[in-house]
């Protein structure tokens, strides 16, 4: 029988959105080391600050049992290696498992006998067990489900949101075997009180993560494409969406961006598989083609608009707001905004970006793209509202049309100004 000693010390890899959460919560109660590759990032922690804001100065100091390191050979002590490293795409949309890859490796250059890994990263079904048990052999030199044990439990980490909290939210968790299940179950229950779900297998729960993500990613498509539609007939797409939704049982999806981690990302993962295994999945992946062509139909959209007015698109001043993925948060992880910049620069148009929630130097090093930091009143020939961040509300139509030229479009792509305040909305 697998068992997690009461006071076994957990090692927390990567400290993002997802893993320093996690870290926190454990470090409250057991002894936790927080581990990054990033020097800078540990320093920070050290201070007590978190540049994503998911966790506040006061919930680092409340975590008394956590500490961080860079060196991977202090993780020597550790039992529970848990791994919250990103799974991004690559630029073919394939799955980049570089970080899984080089984060399997350090763990088995230093984990012993009866170590626990547990994965949370986003994967396809079988990653775990054919992808990094093998990596993990050859660098520890032990056996999988003799020498060692692996674990998955995906994360439902979603960025910005105070109110669903790790703790908060239902965790699925699933083993090599029933009874390292029952101990990674077990684990997790000592800190999320919403409860937690286990699963037959690795395979069971990691399909459960990737599907997750995949349902309200077609959903989102689905609206988009009827954006799509209710454009050409005519309709305003929030009025028949406010209507329809008067059913018990209508979903209340929007249309928009879809960017972020996640919902953009985890489709290309399960239709990955998919196609290893030969069969192409059509209906996956025509969502993900109507999702990742919603940058241009807006820029196309503001374009037709301009010339309509017969202001020149060609050095005209267009004003977007909001760089994040969503609002009220400084990620930009795979952010769609810049789709919409990309699309207007071939027409030669001058794109300024203001995000007050967005690291500038973060949004140069990922895109090139260095944000406004200072409006100048009166001088935009089109303004779109793209992230719905407190501050743009709270500047309301009024504000915002302050920015544009006496004769300049307003397109608002998340419907967060009244329909008759906008000369567009998706």
């Amino acid at each position: 029988m697998y068992t997690i000693a009461p006071d076994a010390r957990i090692a927390i890899i990567g400290l993002g959105y997802v893993g320093l959460p996690l870290a926190v919560e454990f470090g409250k109660s057991m002894p936790v080391t927080g581990f990054d590759i990033s020097s800078a990032r540990i320093s920070e922690l050290r201070t007590g600050m978190d540049r994503t804001l998911e966790v506040s100065k006061d919930e680092l100091a409340e975590a008394s049992h956590l500490d961080f390191s860079d060196d991977i050979k202090e993780l020597a002590e550790c039992q529970v290696f848990i791994v919250t490293v990103p799974t991004p795409i690559n630029q073919h949309k394939q799955p980049d498992l570089t970080p899984l890859i080089l984060a399997s490796k350090a763990i088995g250059s230093v984990m012993r006998e009866g170590s626990l890994v547990i994965y949370e990263s986003t994967v396809y079904p079988g990653a775990t067990e054919e992808v990094c048990v093998p990596l993990l052999e050859e660098a520890s030199g032990l056996t999988y489900t003799e020498g060692f044990h692996c674990g998955y439990s995906p994360e439902r980490i979603n960025p910005g949101d105070k109110e669903h909290r790790v703790s908060t939210i239902m965790k699925v968790t699933a083993g090599s075997t029933p009874d390292v299940g029952k101990a990674v179950d077990e684990l997790y229950a000592r800190v999320i009180t919403a409860g937690t779900h286990l699963a037959s297998s690795i395979r069971v729960a990691e399909a459960a993560k990737v599907i997750e993500n995949t349902q309200r990613d077609l959903n989102i498509a689905l609206i988009n494409e009827l954006a799509l539609i209710f454009d050409r007939l005519g309709i305003d797409t929030l009025e028949v969406l406010e209507a329809a939704g008067t059913k018990w049982n209508f979903l209340p999806f929007r249309p928009g961006l879809v960017g972020g981690h996640c919902i953009s990302v985890d489709p290309y993962y399960l239709t990955h598989k998919a196609q290893e295994i030969g069969y192409h999945p059509q209906v996956i992946l025509s969502g993900r083609q109507i999702n990742d062509g919603m940058g241009s139909y807006v820029a196309e959209q503001v374009i037709k608009m301009l010339t309509r007015r017969r202001i020149h698109v060609a050095g005209a001043n267009v004003l977007i707001l909001g760089l994040a993925f969503k609002e009220n948060c400084p990620d930009l992880r795979n952010t769609r905004v810049v789709d919409i910049i990309a699309e207007l620069e071939t027409y030669h148009a001058n794109v300024d970006v203001h995000d007050p929630w967005v690291d500038a130097a973060e949004a140069q090093h990922e895109y090139g793209i260095t944000p406004t930091e200072n409006l100048e009143p009166g001088r935009y020939d089109a303004i779109i509202l793209a992230v719905a961040h407190e501050q743009f509300r709270e500047l309301g139509s009024t504000g915002i049309r302050k920015l544009g030229k006496p004769e300049h479009v307003l397109y608002d792509i998340k419907s967060v100004l009244p329909k008759d305040d906008v000369d567009a909305r998706l």
